[in-house]
Order: C-alpha cells, then sequence, then structure tokens
C-alpha cells in the first residue's frame, strides 16, 4: 500500500535569490503551480508544471480587499495547484518598497487561506516584459514569466 506523500507545508517562503539567502526546497512531488503577479489594482493568474517546466497565462482579477483572496481560493479550487508562486515587488536596486510588503502579506494570507505553500518570486521588470512583448493581458503574461522564472529554477 502506497500513501500519497505529504503535502509541503501550507506557509509563505521568501524570495530566494542573489542576497536574498537560501532558496527553499521544493518537494519533487510538487508538480502543478499556480504563478500570480501582485499589483494594488490587479493580480495576473498563470499555471503551469514542473514537467514541461512551462506555465500559462490565465486571467487578471480585479477584486479589492477579501474578495481579492477569494478570487484566487476559487481559482485554486477550479485549477487544483500543489503550490503557489507570487511575484514580489523590488526597486531596481533590490530594495524593498510598500509594494514589497503587501505582496508579502498578500502571500501569507493566500498560505493560510488555501492552506499550500506559497514560494515568493522577485518580479523585478516581469510587467514591463510582458508589455515589451505585447501582451493582451500583461499582468496575466507577468504572472506566466514570474512562473517560467521559477519553474526554470527547479533542480
Amino acid at each position: 500500500l502506497m500513501l500519497p506523500p505529504v503535502s509541503p507545508s501550507p506557509q509563505f517562503y521568501a524570495p530566494a535569490g542573489p542576497g536574498q539567502g537560501a532558496a527553499p526546497e521544493v518537494p519533487a512531488f510538487v508538480q502543478h503551480f499556480m504563478g500570480i503577479d501582485f499589483g494594488k489594482k490587479r493580480l495576473g493568474i498563470a499555471v503551469g508544471n514542473r514537467l514541461i517546466r512551462r506555465a500559462t497565462p490565465c486571467k487578471s482579477i480585479t477584486a479589492k480587499g477579501d474578495d481579492r483572496l477569494q478570487a484566487v481560493t476559487d481559482l485554486v479550487r477550479e485549477w487544483e495547484p500543489q503550490a503557489l508562486v507570487i511575484g514580489i515587488p523590488f526597486h531596481p536596486d533590490g530594495a524593498e518598497h510598500v509594494n514589497t510588503r503587501a505582496a508579502t502579506a498578500f502571500g501569507r494570507q493566500l498560505a493560510a487561506r488555501c492552506r499550500l505553500p506559497v514560494y515568493g518570486v522577485d518580479e523585478r521588470y516581469s510587467t514591463t516584459a510582458a508589455l515589451e512583448q505585447g501582451a493582451k493581458d500583461p499582468d496575466a503574461a507577468a504572472a506566466c514569466i514570474i512562473l517560467d522564472q521559477f519553474l526554470e529554477w527547479l533542480p
């Protein structure tokens, strides 16, 4: 009798990268991810998996307050990811700003609400890149860029 692997801890993991500490280990059995581009006005959503290491843009969410959390929770129920990946914005020099703290707080709320691990990713320039690529929905495209970056980083 094979038991399914234990789910990773439903907590927020801060962004890892140059000067940002060690990267959290993502268990190999975690295959399906939902990416989130955090913004004050909109959230971009993408989904992807570890096997093909590619993300697909889904949609943008314009809800505010608790409705934002509920909208993401509804998408988690629909798409059934095993973990979430949220872009955490920083200034070009790597310094934190107001949105850094807001995105981190939102990531922690998502971990508690969705009971999934939430991995933070440095998302500097993701929306700019999406706009330069001519994306019709730049927020969803930015979420795709964030998730692609995360998937490429995985072993």
